[in-house]
């Protein structure tokens, strides 16, 4: 935000009373401590999404269009994963554009990066995916 340090204004003692500067120094105390990886994530690493974490562990199928080619179809991505719940784990395929029932609510495959090319398609460990899920959890 501008430059700011808010970590240290956030852990700076202040002479507050009581009020709504409290909680905006609670916020800002939080969410300065948070390690959560909620941007994109490689094979084996772990997202957290609004709810459940998600683990992609094996890439099944990327067949879609590379960057470079004009496709008729746009192709997909299908994606093994682990979700982890408070009830337990368990493993799913998600199929990129096809939402997944978990829980109260859906999990998506919100985007998968890079794009290959024609003749460089992309090497696994260069692969970062992208998670949504749409629910009360």
């Amino acid at each position: 935000m501008g430059g700011q340090d808010w970590t240290s204004i956030a852990a700076q003692p202040r002479a507050v009373k009581t009020g709504w500067s409290t909680a905006l120094l609670a916020l800002l105390a939080g969410c300065a401590t948070s390690s959560a990886a909620t941007g994109p994530v490689r094979l084996g690493q772990t997202a957290y999404v609004d709810g459940p974490r998600v683990t992609p562990l094996k890439l099944l199928e990327d067949s879609r269009c590379p960057a470079d080619v004009q496709c008729v179809w746009a192709g997909q991505v299908r994606l093994r994963v682990r979700v982890h719940l408070g009830s337990g784990d368990s493993e799913h395929e998600l199929v990129s554009g096809l939402p997944l029932r978990i829980a109260d609510g859906t999990l998506e495959l919100a985007g998968v990066a890079p794009l290959g090319r024609m003749n460089a398609p992309v090497p696994t460990g260069d692969y970062r995916f992208t998670f949504r899920f749409m629910g009360g959890l």
